[in-house]
């Protein structure tokens, strides 16, 4: 079954002001806990004249997560933990975000600095393209040349990829189709084939499709 939770596909970056406060909001993917460590180390080391360089994370999704958040020396409550709501809401697993704020020389209050890192958050969740990992069968078959546009149109109609194409006495396809939907492609092309080709599984794995 594919994941329950969408991971985002890149790094993105989004500015807001309040009161002269920027608030710069860095987002990326992150598979693991040191993945996302090393993000938020890098991000710190990038902003090291910031004023704060709040965090936070989601590893994993649904029902199995680790999640942290660190209000890097704003009051308890204002910054890091509207950062985490905000992921948490976005639907996104596997996920760091970093919010650097530069202070503008205006005090916030509370209030202000919840609303503040909150915005900021939304930008950078908002922005982000979108992926989900989903388990996927690669194989192999080979096929006769005058089946090869039938099964291209056959494959892609099964939201099956092909990867590689081999021309010889036949030609080789090797193939990618989401588990879900493998059963069916090797229903059609057993009866495009009259029974005679079937597709070889090699490998299942995850992969990360855009949404």
């Amino acid at each position: 079954m594919p994941f329950n939770y969408d991971v985002p596909l890149t790094r993105v970056r989004r500015e807001c002001e309040v009161k002269k406060s920027r608030f710069i909001a860095t987002l990326a993917p992150a598979l693991s806990i040191d993945e996302a460590r090393h993000f938020l180390a890098d991000v710190k080391r990038e902003f090291a004249d910031a004023t704060h360089n709040v965090s936070a994370y989601i590893i994993g999704g649904g029902n199995t997560v680790t999640e942290y958040f660190s209000d890097d020396g704003e009051p308890a409550g204002t910054a890091g933990k509207p950062a985490l709501t905000v992921l948490r809401g976005s639907g996104l697993g596997d996920v760091a975000l970093t919010i650097t704020r530069y202070f503008g020389g205006n005090l916030l209050g509370s209030g202000g600095l919840v609303k503040a890192y909150t915005e900021a958050a939304q930008l950078a969740t908002l922005a982000v393209a979108r992926g989900r990992r989903i388990p996927v069968h690669v194989g192999r078959v080979m096929i006769p040349y005058n089946l090869l546009e039938r099964v291209r149109l056959l494959a892609a109609r099964c939201q099956g990829v092909i990867l590689e194409e081999n021309f010889a006495g036949e030609i080789t396809l090797t193939l990618q189709f989401p588990v879900t939907d493998f059963e069916a492609f090797q229903a059609e092309l057993r009866e495009l084939s009259a029974g005679k080709l079937k597709v070889e599984i090699m490998e299942t794995k995850e992969t990360l499709v855009r949404l």
